[in-house]
C-alpha cells in the first residue's frame, strides 16, 4: 500500500522565544484539525495551560497566542516522514526529514532550553539532528518531558503537570539565570560532539 509523506506545521514562535517545546510529527487527528495536540485525550493543551495560569477550554488561537506571550516555541522533530498510524514506531526510517534547526536557532537568539515532549522525540533528534548542529549551538540545555499523549498511559495527569513544572521555571527565571532546580523531568547530556541526547529507544507512543 502507497503511503504518502505527511508534513509538519509551522513552527509557533516569536523573536523573544525562551524555550522550544518538540515533539516528533503531529498525529492524525492534529493534521485534520490543522492544530497542535488536537486529539481531546492529549494532556498537552490542558498542561500547558494550567502552567500558565489559564484555561484550555479557550480558543485554539487564544492558547497559541498565550504561548508566544510566554516565549515559549512550539515545533516538531520532523519536517515530513511517511507513517501509516499516529504512533512513532511506524514512522518509515528512510523517509525522515528533519526540520532546518540551523536556521530556526540563529533565528531565535534567546533559546536556552530544549524540552522534548516524550522519549521519541527525544530520540530522534539525537539521531537526525543533535551531532550535525554547529558549535555556536552547544550552549543549548535539553530535558525530556513525560509524553502528553495518551498512549502514554503510565503517568496520570498530576503526575505529568509536576514534571513539566520545568517549563514554568524557565519562563519565570532571570534572563541571566537558566537552573532548572529540582526538575523532575529526565535532564539530557549538554550536546557536546558525540554525546547522546538520550539511551531511550524510540517508544510506542501515539502522536497526538
Amino acid at each position: 500500500m502507497f503511503v504518502v509523506p505527511i508534513y509538519c506545521f509551522p513552527p509557533v514562535e516569536t523573536p523573544e522565544s525562551k524555550l522550544l517545546i518538540l515533539g516528533s510529527m503531529p498525529g492524525k487527528a492534529s493534521l485534520r484539525a490543522a492544530q497542535y495536540y488536537a486529539h481531546p485525550r492529549n494532556l498537552f493543551w490542558p498542561i500547558v495551560t494550567a502552567l500558565l495560569g489559564a484555561s484550555a477550554e479557550r480558543s485554539y488561537e487564544s492558547r497559541v497566542e498565550l504561548l508566544k506571550a510566554g516565549g515559549i516555541a512550539l515545533w516538531d522533530v520532523l519536517a515530513s516522514c511517511t507513517r501509516e498510524t499516529s504512533l512513532d514506531a511506524d514512522i518509515e526510517k528512510s523517509s525522515i526529514v528533519t526540520n532546518d534547526f540551523v536556521s530556526f536557532y540563529r533565528a531565535h537568539p534567546k533559546l536556552t532550553h530544549v524540552f522534548f515532549n516524550g522519549a521519541a522525540a527525544a530520540e530522534t533528534y539525537r539521531k537526525y539532528v543533535l551531532r550535525a548542529l554547529p558549535e555556536e549551538m552547544m550552549r543549548l540545555q535539553y530535558q525530556r518531558l513525560p509524553s502528553t499523549s495518551p498512549a502514554h498511559a503510565a503517568l496520570s495527569y498530576t503526575q505529568k503537570l509536576a514534571m513539566w513544572e520545568c517549563v514554568t521555571q524557565v519562563v519565570n527565571a532571570d534572563r541571566n539565570t537558566h537552573n532548572l532546580g529540582e526538575c523532575s523531568g529526565t535532564k539530557l547530556p549538554s550536546p557536546a560532539r558525540g554525546r547522546r541526547v538520550g539511551d531511550e529507544g524510540v517508544c510506542k507512543e501515539e502522536n497526538q
